[in-house]
């Protein structure tokens, strides 16, 4: 029997291509999770996937564009088929959009950033809540913003989207914190060397910026911590 912490555990990770989301797949598969690893990109899925085996891990990449509702339905019903309970959902995945004033947002440019950043984690949470519901210890971690809290000139459609997804989880975590093992944490990675740092920053030094493997592994610890529900923590 595996001596791992996380051993027996199903953990579903989105934007699990690169970054972030392919960092925090990596360090769940190796504390011992069966990841399933979500994003549009399958090459790159496919290359997470390869680098948690080679490790000694386990996981299964389902390519989907979350912006689909109906794909979100259809992965709940084949994971609910192979497994009966989900552990750790990470909702990662997330698009910047591009940065302008506030009268200046694009209206469909906004609309689908609204539909990525809050819709489909509403979606995810609905879809997965039974089998969340069935694990004896269920995490729901939710990545954010420094901006969702501290709003920022021409940050106002990515600020909000944030803010509106750490509303949305920590309501959820209120309704179910007594009817079930779920609790709900907001992580904010700070800055970190991302492909959606370096689109808003293009003049700053990535190698002064810590890696995408040190919010994986925050966000393990954080798994295995016996923090409260509601739990946040910001990442310097």
């Amino acid at each position: 029997m595996s001596t791992l912490p996380l051993s027996g555990k199903l953990a579903l990770v989105t934007g699990a291509s690169r970054g972030i989301g392919a960092a925090t797949a990596q360090a769940l598969g190796a504390a011992g999770a069966h990841v399933i690893l979500t994003a549009r990109t399958a090459g790159g899925l496919e290359e997470v996937e390869e680098a948690i085996h080679a490790a000694g891990g386990s996981a299964t990449i389902a390519p989907l564009d979350l912006i689909d509702g109906e794909s979100i339905g259809r992965l709940a019903q084949a994971i609910s088929g192979r497994w009966q309970a989900l552990d750790i959902l990470v909702l990662n995945a997330a698009t910047l959009g591009s940065l302008a004033a506030v009268p200046a947002i694009d209206t469909k440019e906004f609309a689908k950033q609204l539909t990525l950043n809050i819709a489909a984690p509403q979606a995810l949470i609905a879809a997965f809540d039974p089998m969340l519901r069935a694990s004896s210890d269920a995490r729901v971690v939710a990545l954010t913003s420094t901006v969702a809290t501290a709003p920022r000139a021409y940050w106002g459609a990515y600020g909000a989207s944030k803010a509106a997804l750490e509303t949305l989880v920590s309501a959820y975590g209120e309704e179910v914190k007594n009817i079930s093992a779920i609790r709900t944490h907001i992580v904010n990675p700070g800055a970190t060397r991302t492909v959606m740092r370096a689109r808003a920053y293009p003049g700053e030094d990535p190698a002064k910026l810590k890696g995408p493997e040190v919010v994986g592994q925050a966000i393990v610890d954080l798994v295995l911590a016996d923090h409260p529900n509601g739990y946040r923590c910001r990442l310097d």
